[in-house]
């Protein structure tokens, strides 16, 4: 698949971001924020930085993307569809009976998904175990884990965190949506992260921390990521929950709900507008 840069990276981040609030709409359930202010992310992942054949989703050089946070797969679906791993059409499916596009991935339901996820922390563990097989057999693929800030506070994630450093899994680039957000608050209100970078240092982690919704800053951090040795890498990416739909960011009521019709008109409105100034 050709590797895009720039503005067109840019450009694609906005039909993610167009066909999650779609997708949501006609679903009337689902997460809008996280999915929304990860689309910079999962446009630089699928179409510039992993190693994917979407017209083979089994091929044994690809590399692995789990998504941990299952919850704001809407983004996941949205990047997926855009590259080729299923009609487009079938986004609007999500949800509902018979579809392939569950609530929360499962990897038995759609090719290209590595795993099932659902239960927050659980991500970071099979990453860790993909991670280390490859180490194993001598493979080089690499494993690219997204997890959420809220998942921090899960003790499942801490073990993994240990088990990766201490494996020194270079394989493992992961990325932590720090939004800030959970569906009952503010994070650091809820349980506070409070220095979240020293922490993954003090296990081993090598750690890079950025502005999640500047492309140029995402790319550049996997780059720097894929010359690390030794040791696992988590991108820390500071994003705006909600990005790009001007009533939803920053509001943490959005973490779990869905726009109505009217809406998501609105959101595509301010969607349309941004990509015409790209």
């Amino acid at each position: 698949m050709k590797k895009l840069s720039g503005k067109d990276l840019k450009l694609k981040a906005n039909d993610i971001r167009r066909d999650i609030i779609k997708m949501l709409v006609e679903a009337k359930s689902g997460h809008s924020a996280g999915p929304l202010d990860m689309a910079d992310i999962f446009a630089a992942l699928y179409f510039n930085v992993m190693n994917v054949h979407p017209e083979d989703p089994k091929w044994e050089g690809r590399d692995y993307p789990v998504l941990s946070c299952g919850h704001i797969c809407p983004v996941l679906y949205a990047a997926m569809g855009e590259a080729g791993y299923f009609p487009k059409e079938e986004l609007l499916t999500l949800r509902k009976f018979g579809t392939r596009l569950h609530g929360h991935p499962h990897n038995l339901a759609l090719p290209g998904i590595e795993t099932s996820s659902g239960p927050l922390a659980q991500g970071s563990s099979q990453a860790v175990g993909i991670a280390l097989g490859l180490k194993m057999d001598k493979k080089p693929n690499y494993v690219y884990l997204v997890v959420s800030d809220g998942e921090q506070q899960e003790g499942q994630t801490w073990e993994a965190v240990m088990m990766a450093g201490k494996n020194h899994l270079d394989n493992l680039i992961a990325v932590m949506d720090r939004n800030r957000i959970q569906i009952d608050g503010n994070t650091e209100d809820i349980m506070p992260l409070d220095d979240v970078k020293a922490k993954y240092e003090s296990f081993n982690w090598h750690v890079i921390e950025i502005d999640g919704n500047n492309m140029d800053a995402v790319l550049k951090a996997y780059e720097t990521a894929k010359t690390v040795k030794g040791k696992p890498i988590m991108i820390i990416a500071n994003t705006l929950a909600g990005k790009g739909v001007s009533f939803m960011e920053g509001d943490y009521k959005w973490h779990g709900m869905p726009p109505n019709k009217e809406q998501g008109e609105k959101a595509l409105g301010e969607l349309v507008a941004e990509r015409e100034k790209i």
